[in-house]
């Protein structure tokens, strides 16, 4: 099994990487692929060396699964690419996930769909994935209505620069800053650009992504904060189903659902929180409660290491379940 990780120098890369090693995906060969300016270094993996390669240099090495996280016009060139020379294609940046002709995948809720065809695989933004996951066993029983969702995201999504922002900030340098405003000791109403109707780019994916994934007739609005945190996205979540609900079936659905881990006990104060998430594979559900003000409604509160299941092991999940099919 030949995997190239396109963008393997970078942080969601390097995620990939280790993801790929902790879960011990069957690789002969790995290549790792980068911009121009780091081809020629090396990168260690498994105690290995592997000397960093471009994208053409890739393309004709035909891989069995290339994994991109390089950014949405490096996709939208490359991937047809590698899918022309027979390699599947698992992409992390927007550019596929809301072209019609292509499946955006959490595994856990519609992996069955993927065939051989899918050359081009789309994989969900981070903040949909932990969203998508804990309404998927809830929706099958009861129906989600409507959606309301407020997210607190961590800097690990801008990247580096932004992690080097709050560094800076916190020790009182005076550098270049991925965010128009400070970070630390701050909340930044803002993740993405600004779109005609108000919203930003990161709110809308979780109102368009949701509707591909589970169901178009599912209701979603968003406002997402970006927030000085480093070990994951949380988000409270208000639902309103169809049907009715009982508590306990909530609780029992959720944590039988594969991917998810239950933390909420408040009478020991166990819930959510980042600082216990990061490094983890799960997406964590707490601060379950129905909501008083409005029938068949409840509040959630989900936790997730957003360069984990957000990125890196979503797309290892699905290099999994394409090997395990015969897909590659």
């Amino acid at each position: 099994m030949r995997v190239a990780v396109v963008g393997a120098t970078g942080m969601v890369g390097n995620i990939m990487l280790k993801v790929l090693r902790e879960q011990n995906f069957p690789i002969t060969e790995l290549i790792p692929v980068a911009s121009e300016k780091s081809v020629g270094t090396t990168i260690d993996f498994g105690g290995l060396n592997y000397q960093v390669v471009g994208l053409a240099t890739a393309v004709s090495m035909q891989p069995d699964i290339a994994i991109f996280s390089a950014g949405g016009d490096t996709s939208l060139e490359w991937a047809p690419k590698f899918a022309a020379v027979g390699t599947t294609v698992i992409d992390n940046s927007s550019a596929w996930r809301m072209d019609p002709t292509k499946k955006l995948i959490v595994p856990e809720i519609n992996g069955h769909l993927l065939t051989k065809e899918d050359k081009i695989i789309a994989n969900p933004n981070c903040s949909t994935i932990q969203l998508v996951l804990t309404l998927f066993p809830l929706h099958a029983k009861f129906k989600v209505k409507r959606v309301v969702v407020s997210t607190y995201q961590s800097i690990t999504g801008t990247g580096v620069k932004a992690v080097q922002q709050l560094e800076n900030e916190r020790n009182g340098i005076e550098a270049e800053m991925a965010y128009k405003y400070a970070i630390d000791k701050n909340c930044i109403p803002q993740c993405d650009s600004f779109l005609d109707n108000g919203y930003t780019k990161e709110e809308m994916k979780l109102t368009q992504e949701t509707k591909k994934i589970l169901d178009p007739a599912i209701n979603v609005t968003a406002t997402a904060v970006r927030v000085p945190v480093v070990g994951g996205h949380s988000e409270a979540v208000n639902i309103e189903f169809e049907n009715d609900f009982d508590l306990t079936e909530i609780r029992q659905l959720l944590h039988q659902q594969a991917g998810i881990e239950l933390k909420d006990d408040p009478t020991t104060y166990t819930y959510p929180m980042p600082i216990f998430a990061e490094g983890k594979d799960a997406v964590f559900v707490g601060r379950i409660r129905r909501d008083e003000s409005q029938a068949n409604t409840l509040n959630l509160w989900i936790v997730a290491d957003n360069l984990r299941k957000g990125a890196a092991t979503n797309a290892v999940q699905i290099a999994h379940l394409l090997l395990k099919n015969g897909l590659v």
